[in-house]
């Protein structure tokens, strides 16, 4: 009965719905991956790289999850699993640019930070707008899902450092909102990998 469910045309336009949303997402954050990575170099932001790096992060994990869209709930399971793994690393990589700025201080440039964040903010919101319906559909969209909830969050933390740096002419608030955005991150991961260890088969 489930190899007929996996293989009839009953699940078909739910595929194919999945698979133009993912391909959406995907182009979205890997054009803002490039946009805000190279906002970050000359802003100086180690919070707007780290948003950079979540952009780069989802756009791989939109990609993976295409390839997993028609594939059985083993692979989707692990797929998702290495969702994680990718979301822990960009957390990693925060990790490192905060001690790098902690050794090589410099004050941020909070308009170009304030910009790229509501440009952000603006195209992760189509993303969740476009993922809303897909996020209870199985594992792999779910775990989509939980990618785009929080570029929402780093968003909008990295709007609030913009201003909170132009306040205090200080570089803290843009590593604070950095290590919070890498604690985020970490935290997402973790529920990502239980998730996904969770959805694989019996006896696999």
């Amino acid at each position: 009965m489930n190899g007929c469910c996996d293989n009839g045309v009953s699940l078909d336009p739910l595929r194919e719905r999945q698979r133009g949303t993912l391909r959406i997402v995907f182009v979205v954050n890997a054009v803002m991956f490039l946009v805000i990575v190279v906002a970050s170099g000359y802003g100086r932001s180690t919070a707007l790289l780290s948003d950079s790096l979540d952009n780069l992060g989802d756009a791989l994990t939109y990609g993976l999850s295409l390839y997993a869209v028609s594939r059985g709930p083993a692979a989707k399971a692990g797929v998702a699993l290495f969702k994680g793994g990718l979301i822990f690393l960009g957390a990693c990589a925060v990790v490192v640019q905060i001690f790098f700025r902690l050794k090589n201080p410099a004050i941020p440039v909070f308009e170009i930070m304030g910009v790229f964040s509501v440009l952000g903010l603006a195209a992760n919101a189509f993303c969740l707008f476009l993922l809303w319906r897909h996020r209870r559909e199985d594992i792999n969209m779910s775990s989509v899902w939980e990618c785009s909830r929080n570029d929402i969050a780093s968003n909008l933390s990295v709007f609030v450092a913009a201003g909170a740096v132009w306040l205090t002419g200080s570089a803290w608030p843009d590593l604070l909102v950095a290590s919070g955005l890498a604690l985020l991150l970490m935290r997402s991961a973790l529920r990502v990998m239980i998730a996904a260890k969770k959805a694989f088969p019996p006896g696999r």
